[in-house]
């Protein structure tokens, strides 16, 4: 178990040593030590499905780099998440950048990889369309549909743009629907917001049965209630937790590519996780910090703090 406790600042500077998520070891596929991981952090370094400003491929590069400041304990909940669950870093996948189909089938298969391992994913993206990669492999892995919470500025349920077949990350969850992979009836969005294009993505999601917040009411009602909501909606069983750094204020997250201003705040955003405890979350991402947007790192600092509260969610059901 040991093996498993992140290296401590107090042994090797937090700015030494090659980086991986939160000092964890690095257990790529084919290392035996696979066999004893419970959790596995996966890099997809991909954003070829961006709609507009890219950057977030370069995420899971600075995500691990700034996870170099996580401790072991959640002073806030008491919580000691890395010697709750041996936790691993599985490397990154390589998403090729210039094909699409290749890069999601190769996505698919790590993810399908881990899961034949007994290792719970957690995501570190990347655009918003590396998350359909690992509802479609738990989708085969567990036969049959699961819930989801999404905490996001948009919904990502618009039909593929250019009246094409290619999917954007605009379109993940609504391609997770027509393949089956998430129930729509224990499906929550919240914090949706900004400009749009028409109210089609809205419309597809309340004709389908999924709850979406928007700002102003996760506003009107404050977020210990909009949680409440997500948490009776998804219920008792087993639901895929993405968190998308949009979801943020660009006050406090500006790294992004699609920011939308309005929205909570670090510390609620922090708060809305952690309202999450008790869920049977089977597996989680962060997905678009785009590292070019912020300089100064900010970003990735608090989507990595984001990751670690998530992971304190995960391990407090570890062997459920």
């Amino acid at each position: 178990m040991t093996d498993y406790i992140p290296v401590s600042g107090a042994v090797l500077p937090r700015y030494a040593g090659v980086p991986t998520f939160m000092r964890l070891p690095h257990v790529p596929e084919g290392d035996p030590r696979r066999a004893e991981v419970d959790i596995g952090f996966l890099g997809m370094p991909w954003d070829g499905a961006t709609s507009n400003r890219p950057g977030a491929r370069h995420g899971p590069r600075a995500l691990r780099d700034y996870s170099t400041m996580i401790r072991e304990m959640n002073r806030a909940t008491g919580q000691q998440p890395f010697r709750a669950a041996n936790c691993a870093d599985m490397g990154d996948v390589a998403m090729s950048p210039v094909d699409q189909d290749e890069a999601l089938a190769a996505a698919e298969a790590a993810v399908t990889a881990m899961l034949a391992d007994g290792i719970r994913p957690f995501m570190a993206g990347g655009d918003h369309l590396c998350t359909l990669t690992c509802l479609r492999a738990l989708r085969k892995h567990r036969g049959e549909p699961f819930g989801l919470i999404l905490l996001d500025s948009h919904t990502d349920l618009y039909p593929p743009y250019f009246g094409g077949k290619t999917l954007t990350h605009g379109n993940p969850f609504r391609q997770a629907i027509e393949e089956g992979c998430i129930d729509p009836a224990r499906t929550f969005m919240g914090g949706m917001r900004g400009t749009s294009y028409n109210n089609e993505d809205f419309q597809y999601g309340w004709d389908k049965g999924v709850t979406i917040m928007p700002i102003e009411e996760c506003m009107a009602q404050g977020w210990d209630a909009v949680m409440a909501h997500a948490r009776a909606v998804a219920g008792d069983g087993p639901t895929y937790v993405s968190f998308d750094i949009d979801f943020i204020d660009p006050a406090f997250a500006p790294g992004t590519g699609t920011p939308e201003v309005g929205g909570p705040t670090s510390f609620e955003a922090i708060r809305c996780v952690r309202a999450l405890h008790g869920l049977d979350v089977i597996g989680a991402d962060l997905v678009e910090v785009s590292p070019p947007f912020d300089p100064t790192g900010s970003t990735a600092w608090l989507g990595v703090s984001v990751m670690f509260e998530l992971l304190c969610v995960m391990t407090a059901t570890q062997g459920s």
